[in-house]
């Protein structure tokens, strides 16, 4: 089947895009000697994070302990969260413990006792990294904090769980308005963890990791001393966002979504199939100006936007298309692809994904830890 004969809109995957994107990143991180744990919640694939195994990643992130189990249930054995987990979640972790090599983030000292009490009581042990605060202000300690380096030594006293190191997300870079504003955060991140891990290691205990993630400052952080890890998600799919933030062109970009225009109501507006259900109504990010809700392809074969054409609305089922000049040339029953802000959220809007090949459709893949937010 060619990909123009699919019913509109589906969300498409080119084979050869995402394959180059895994390989590329991986050989990156091999000639660096980092560890690459890539986060899953991009996908939500067990089949593609077996890929990325496969490549050389030591394994994956998931966003929540249920995207891990329907991860573990498909048998990836190094499992990473980079959520604050309560102890209240003790049964399912136990399980996940009990299956394969589980770890979590702390960043509150009592849910660190709690866990502590729980692995104690089932006389289990697990892996935990603390999380530190670089900027993004969302979960983490405060690393500039003058107890925040006794607070990582009294979670690695504790017993039962396995203190393994330190753990960030510069989420700030999505922020970023130049290259060098984004090189910059990762080199702070680095400066800042670093520094920590130095602190923690003169009270007493070993940090043998520092883990960062993030796909627009994944080829600088590779860049850092002392980096053991990275943990991008995007970078398997791309988005618009990415390009905007330069981390990667157009033609890098492997999700896009095919959508059939349904009306054609003025001669400065077009209506597509492809509402907020399919796009998402997040905003792009980036340098430069990133108007609308994705970038229009009217080639269905390459990946050159269409200028004149910006997403302006999103209804649940539709896409409003504005054309800025001229006729848009487009016609009731047309093809298009839309390339989306943000992969991530695309995947977990879609029971499966159609994978593709040069205009080919070769099979659907089952988006299988879509919707798993407990």
């Amino acid at each position: 089947m060619r990909v123009s004969e699919l019913r509109t809109p589906t969300v498409l995957i080119d084979q050869s895009r995402f394959e180059r994107n895994i390989e590329r990143m991986q050989a990156a991180a091999d000639a660096r000697h980092i560890r690459l744990r890539p986060h899953a919640k991009t996908h939500k694939s067990a089949i593609l994070a077996h890929q990325q195994i496969a490549r050389g990643a030591v394994g994956v992130c998931c966003a929540k302990l249920g995207e891990a189990e329907v991860f573990a249930d498909a048998g990836i054995a190094d499992i990473r969260l980079p959520y604050p987990l309560n102890p209240v979640n003790g049964v399912r972790v136990l399980a996940l413990v009990d299956r394969l090599r589980l770890s979590f983030i702390i960043d509150d000292l009592d849910v660190a006792r709690g866990w502590s009490a729980v692995m104690r009581d089932a006389r289990r042990e697990v892996d935990v990294l603390v999380k530190v605060d670089v900027g993004f202000h969302r979960c983490g300690i405060d690393p500039d904090s003058a107890t925040a380096a006794e607070m990582v030594a009294r979670v690695a006293e504790l017993p039962g769980l396995r203190f393994r190191g330190l753990l960030s997300h510069a989420g700030h870079a999505y922020q970023a308005a130049s290259e060098d504003e984004a090189a910059a955060i990762a080199s702070t991140e680095a400066r800042l963890l670093a520094d920590l891990a130095d602190a923690v290691e003169r009270i007493g205990p070993k940090v043998e990791e520092i883990s960062v993630g993030a796909t627009p400052t994944a080829r600088f952080s590779l860049l850092q001393e002392r980096i053991t890890e990275i943990r991008p998600g995007n970078y398997i799919y791309y988005d618009r966002t990415q390009v905007g933030l330069g981390a990667a062109s157009w033609d890098d970009c492997a999700l896009t979504v095919l959508a059939r225009v349904v009306s054609t109501p003025a001669p400065n507006r077009v209506i597509l199939d492809c509402g907020s259900k399919t796009l998402t109504n997040d905003l792009a990010r980036g340098f430069g100006s990133t108007p609308g809700y994705g970038v229009v392809f009217t080639d269905l074969e390459t990946r050159q936007p269409n200028e004149a054409l910006v997403i302006e609305r999103l209804s649940e089922e539709h896409a409003n298309v504005r054309v800025l000049t001229g006729g848009h040339g487009l016609r009731t029953g047309d093809l298009v692809r839309v390339l989306p802000n943000h992969s991530c959220v695309v995947s977990n809007l879609v029971d499966a994904v159609a994978i593709e090949s040069g205009g080919e459709v070769l099979g659907e893949l089952s988006v299988a830890a879509r919707g798993r937010i407990q």
